[in-house]
């Protein structure tokens, strides 16, 4: 008996733990189902089915022409749900051999016939919903795909799966590549791409979606639940041509210095658009390309270029003269405890300051500024003059990424009793290429500084939404007598200087060679240094229209100089730029026209009157006519072209020298002549003499 109460007893312990588990299981079944079903049910469709968003077409970046710079191309993924309940194991078994045989046959095809009929029948049998079929389908592809065979039935009952996506392209590939930039996962946006991401991206739409094995969404309807709205354009000042001219003058020069990379810049001088930016680095495994935008965003000792504020400020405080002399010490000068020398052996002693100026004398230089701003106030008033000039502030332009400029205040960062003289010569602060080129646009443009912009206008479906226009960001960085002296010393370092040998006689230019040491250090042998290589200038410098900086950065062959690397790609785009730019040139009829003598009156024919009285008509040449008179023989008398009456005899041969071809051919073949012709122009000579009896002879015909 004991034993069996005992095995009773854990039978009911047994039971009760099962019906008390029993009860706790309906009941949280009765919460689950009534007090919280509305709350789970919600929750169960939020993870099988929702609005997912849906990517709008990004708008499009334009030249200031309206060339594109870059677009969006749709593009699709093709993709296939095996499992869609109608397609059912009749259809797919009759129709899945011609599915792979079509999809064989698509451009790059990832199987043969074979391969595509195993593959879609490998992912039938796992029951794969979001099966890839291609990636990077044109828009006529996918068209065209929609008809084969079970893809016709549609994405329902054929498990077709078009997901449109956009592809960035730029028509004129490196061109600008770092300045238009790119938007991408999981990096920070670059360029105009990024800087005008809101404009540009537009707003995402929404469409439903359900959630399938895998973690994937297949859309559940054909439309959206909200439309996406497209992006707006980005109209930049861009001009495609003077960008092309910059890249490849650039190119070249880094190639055949052997260079680490380089940058160049176009500016109008007048409004401060941009109108080319390059940039050109190497790559790691050796190859060029856009690597860096260093036009703005490289921030460094710009060397010589500098001497440009420096001269200024002296000009603006009334301490020199260009005819000033100094003393060049041949070369070699002690500031306190340090050595300045100058970059080439020039043996000068006593010369002036224009001279100086136009050599690119650091001694001479960086004498005139620690003379003249030795005490302590006077040196504070450099500082000054380099912050009216604008050069201790970053432009500003629209590309995030610039350089911070740095100019040194006065007795702290550092300071010392070198610190004038040695930034006087374009270290001990810094600049990118775009602030420098702003100074030098200012000088160009009077002394008005302009802001440097790139894009000018947004639009929307072509309807403008918002202009950028030119911004004057200081009225006058200096006098205008400072100003004259500079630009004239700024003629001659091209005329006579350092830069002499891009001087042209075609138009004037002016400008500043620089080369900068990049890892200076007291008795560093020559052959250790690394070198940046720049010039800063405008052209015509009569009548400045644009502006350029070029800089060249650790040139590792054929020279290291600025006048030998820089300078020559100034050139290469100031020339160009003239060539092509008709508003550089004077017109050639702006002066009152003159009476042409004989000789340089047009050479007239014989022939219709009424076809020589149109061109002379148009040409508004003066002549006279003969009333009634269809054939005429026109000649020069002085400054008027006379006509001459010509008569033809019936059945007889005419002169026909002195006509164009049409006309002989009209006369001659009317009279039933077979006509053989020898060159071209006016008929100088003619085979059967003038006045012989018509009868159907062979004439030949010489032009010339």
């Amino acid at each position: 008996m004991d034993i069996k109460n005992e095995i009773l007893w854990r039978i009911y312990v047994v039971a009760l733990a099962i019906t008390l588990a029993a009860a706790g299981i309906f009941f949280k079944a009765v919460k689950i189902q009534v007090v919280e079903g509305e709350h789970w049910r919600s929750k169960a469709d939020s993870l099988y089915v929702d609005y997912r968003p849906i990517n709008a077409e990004r708008g499009n970046v334009f030249s200031s022409d309206g060339s594109l710079l870059a677009t969006s191309l749709p593009m699709f993924e093709v993709r296939m749900d095996t499992k869609t309940p109608p397609l059912t194991d009749e259809i797919w078994t009759s129709e899945v051999d011609t599915l792979a045989k079509c999809l064989s046959e698509l451009p790059n095809s990832r199987f043969t016939e074979g391969g595509f009929k195993d593959y879609l029948e490998a992912a039938r049998e796992k029951e794969e919903r979001f099966l890839l079929i291609k990636k990077d389908v044109t828009y006529p592809e996918m068209q065209a795909m929609k008809q084969f065979p079970i893809f016709n039935r549609g994405q329902y009952e054929g498990g077709f799966i078009a997901i449109r996506q956009s592809k960035r392209q730029k028509p004129f590939g490196m061109l600008a590549h770092r300045t238009i930039g790119y938007v991408r996962d999981n990096a920070k946006p670059v360029g105009l791409e990024g800087s005008f991401n809101d404009v540009l991206a537009g707003e995402q739409g929404k469409q439903l979606m359900q959630r399938v094995t895998g973690g994937h969404w297949l859309p559940m309807h054909d439309i959206t639940a909200i439309e996406p709205e497209h992006g707006q354009d980005v109209l930049t000042t861009i001009d495609i041509n003077i960008q092309d001219v910059t890249e490849n003058a650039l190119l070249r020069a880094i190639r055949h210095h052997d260079a680490k990379h380089g940058c160049a810049i176009v500016m109008e001088v007048a409004t401060g658009k941009i109108k080319a930016i390059a940039n050109i680095g190497k790559t790691d495994d050796g190859n060029l390309w856009e690597t860096y935008n260093f036009a703005i965003g490289a921030s460094t000792e710009p060397g010589s270029t500098f001497k440009a504020a420096a001269m200024l400020a002296l000009a603006e405080d009334g301490f020199v003269n260009p005819e000033d002399s100094i003393d060049l010490q041949l070369g070699k000068m002690d500031f306190y405890e340090e050595t300045m020398e100058d970059a080439s052996y020039h043996l000068l002693e006593k010369t002036t300051v224009r001279k100086a100026f136009e050599i690119s004398s650091n001694v001479g230089i960086a004498q005139l500024v620690h003379h003249h701003y030795q005490e302590k106030e006077r040196q504070e008033r450099f500082i000054k003059r380099l912050k009216e000039f604008n050069l201790h502030k970053n432009t500003e332009i629209e590309i995030e990424g610039e350089g911070n400029a740095y100019i040194k205040e006065a007795f702290t960062d550092g300071w010392s009793g070198t610190t004038i003289p040695w930034m006087s010569i374009g270290y001990e602060l810094k600049v990118t290429p775009l602030q420098m080129l702003a100074f030098y646009n200012a000088i160009a443009n009077n002394g008005r500084m302009m802001k440097p912009y790139i894009v000018s206008e947004i639009q929307d479906d072509g309807r403008s939404i918002k202009n950028f226009y030119p911004e004057v960001t200081r009225r006058q960085i200096a006098g205008k007598k400072a100003i004259a002296m500079v630009k004239e010393m700024l003629e001659g370092v091209v005329q006579r200087g350092t830069a002499k040998r891009i001087n042209s006689e075609t138009y004037k230019m002016a400008g500043k060679t620089g080369t900068a040491i990049l890892n200076y250090k007291k008795d560093m042998p020559k052959g250790y240094r690394k070198y940046q290589a720049s010039f800063a200038g405008y052209f015509p410098a009569d009548n400045p229209k644009y502006s350029c900086i070029v800089v060249i950065n650790t040139p590792r062959q054929n020279g290291f100089y600025g006048a030998q690397v820089a300078a020559p790609v100034f050139r290469d785009i100031a020339d160009k730029c003239f060539a092509t730019d008709i508003e550089l040139h004077e017109a050639i009829n702006k002066d009152k026209k003159i009476a042409l003598g004989g000789e340089k009156l047009p050479d007239v024919k014989t022939g219709v009157q009424t076809d020589i009285a149109e061109v002379l008509d148009y040409l508004k040449m003066p002549y006279d006519e003969i009333k009634d008179q269809d054939w005429v023989n026109a000649f020069i008398d002085n400054d008027t072209i006379d006509m001459k009456a010509v008569q033809f005899t019936v059945n007889k041969i005419p002169d026909v020298r002195g006509m164009g071809l049409r006309d002989a051919t009209h006369l001659l073949g009317n009279l039933g002549l077979r006509i053989q012709t020898n060159g071209v122009g006016t008929i100088t000579r003619q085979s059967i003499r003038p006045g012989t009896t018509a009868r159907g002879q062979t004439i030949r015909l010489t032009m010339n």
